[in-house]
């Protein structure tokens, strides 16, 4: 699998919150020969499924979310579109940026920004509030209120490009470049003897509810999952403590804290260093902000773990992974899934 050509694929497709049926559609694709079966669930999730053939097998389930921010028309104003976030929208990031609106065709807009010429030295100095900003799509009153209801999603545009030799840039890396290491697992686990059903979950709607995901889990019933997400990629600029921040190209960052099954951290760290794969440990000591929250949870309560993948630039078009990272979180999957029901501990 050319895997940067399938991130390619992935992040180049719109999916909004609530609004994923598109990329869920190229994910299936790229997710289907590596698999027994794949479907889509009533929350527009993709499942896809590698039965071990073993009758009564255990199930792990490997969940990446396949939504991302996006914004959403509310109203008309001189043919401009007003317009509300979906997620965790940073307004600094909207000024000038190119936007596809998802309409049928597609219309593609700018974000509307007043040139420094007309705005005060206090003006320049701020960022612009959401709610005071607008997005051109070219068109009149009339036409905006016939071609573009209230309600229709918008994505930033573009897809992911190479930064340098050993970085990708682009939108909705959060969290379609896991969902990559999904597929990379899928692909070594092919001709693998397995002693557990291995579940792939592409999971919609984490940026407002996590509800994909945690109706997943309920459906599903795995007896293990590994939410596998983007974590906080350290810059010279970010305040953050140190360890709250995570080198690019250092490896995966292995979650630990109380809302992990023990066993199951463990054992990622155990597989990483049997593999000579670098990994860090990210501290987790409430809410994880991932789909583990809620999938853990789900029925009488699944075995859980997290696996992180680091990030610069969350939630903005310009997010930046190493490709090395990348490649290191879909064979520590790979490695954790084989030789599962033999090796999981008390759940």
């Amino acid at each position: 699998m050319d895997i940067w050509n399938a991130l390619e694929r992935l992040t180049a497709a719109a999916g909004p919150s609530g609004f994923e049926r598109p990329v869920a559609q190229v994910a299936r694709e790229l997710l289907a020969p590596y698999v027994d079966e794949t479907w889509l669930d009533r929350m527009g999730n993709l499942v896809g499924v590698r039965r071990c053939g073993r009758e009564g097998a255990k199930k792990l389930l490997l969940d990446a979310h396949l939504d991302e921010i996006g914004l959403m028309v509310t109203g008309h104003e001189e043919g401009f579109l007003r317009f509300a976030a979906v997620g965790g929208v940073d307004p600094r990031m909207l000024p000038d940026r190119e936007v596809t609106v998802l309409t049928d065709p597609p219309l593609f807009g700018v974000v509307a920004c007043l040139p420094p010429h007309v705005l005060s030295r206090e003006e320049r100095e701020k960022a612009v509030p959401l709610d005071k900003l607008y997005i051109d799509v070219g068109l009149t009153q009339a036409e905006a209120e016939a071609s573009v209801p209230v309600g229709t999603p918008i994505a930033y545009r573009g897809s992911c490009f190479d930064l340098g030799d050993r970085r990708v840039c682009g939108k909705s890396l959060d969290d379609r470049s896991c969902f990559a290491a999904l597929l990379l697992c899928a692909e070594q686990l092919q001709g693998a003897a397995l002693d557990v059903d291995v579940y792939f979950l592409g999971s919609t709607r984490e940026e407002v509810s996590g509800a994909g995901a945690s109706c997943g889990a309920f459906a599903i019933a795995p007896d293990f999952c590994v939410a596998v997400d983007v974590t906080h990629g350290r810059t010279p600029d970010m305040k953050r403590p140190k360890e709250r921040a995570f080198a690019l190209g250092g490896g995966p960052a292995i979650g630990v804290g109380p809302n992990m099954t023990g066993w199951m951290t463990k054992r990622l760290r155990d597989k990483a260093e049997a593999l000579g794969l670098p990994y860090q440990l990210e501290v987790m000591a409430g809410d994880t902000g991932t789909n583990a929250w809620g999938m853990q949870i789900s029925r009488e309560g699944i075995a859980t773990a997290i696996l992180s993948l680091p990030l610069r630039y969350m939630h903005t078009p310009v997010e930046v992974l190493d490709r090395e990272d990348l490649e290191r979180v879909g064979r520590l999957l790979a490695a954790f899934a084989q030789d599962l029901g033999k090796e999981a501990g008390p759940c």
